[in-house]
């Protein structure tokens, strides 16, 4: 299937389980695989017909900090189910939800979840 892609969307939030996550909050970064049949705006050329990215990325950033959560996996979950919500051409998603400041003592670039959802499952 056809997939609109969103990489690197790096969006400031309150979540993790430390308290001082949800008090000085840190960066996370969504890469988003939306699995749409894209074949009609091929076609048309006529954004109506499509997932517009635009609406992807403010969908996602006005779900992902309308609350803080403890878990990434809760967290990525809630912009799943808005996304499948909002957008009804979207058949399935890869959410991958990277933590690149996460509060451990190590050298890494980043900790996170990928969830991978269908609609309706």
């Amino acid at each position: 299937m056809d997939k609109i892609l969103v990489r690197g969307l790096k969006i400031f939030a309150y979540h993790g389980v430390n308290e001082e996550e949800k008090v000085d909050g840190q960066n996370f970064i969504f890469d988003i695989d939306a699995f749409v049949d894209i074949s009609v705006p091929c076609e048309s050329d006529d954004v109506a017909d499509t997932v517009s990215y635009a609406k992807i990325i403010k969908e996602t950033t006005r779900i992902f900090t309308s609350q803080k959560d403890d878990l990434l996996e809760r967290a990525a979950q809630r912009v799943a189910d808005g996304l499948f919500e909002s957008f009804d051409k979207i058949q399935s998603l890869r959410i991958l939800l990277k933590k690149p400041e996460a509060p451990i003592k190590a050298d890494f670039e980043y900790v996170g979840v990928e969830i991978n959802r269908n609609r309706g499952k």
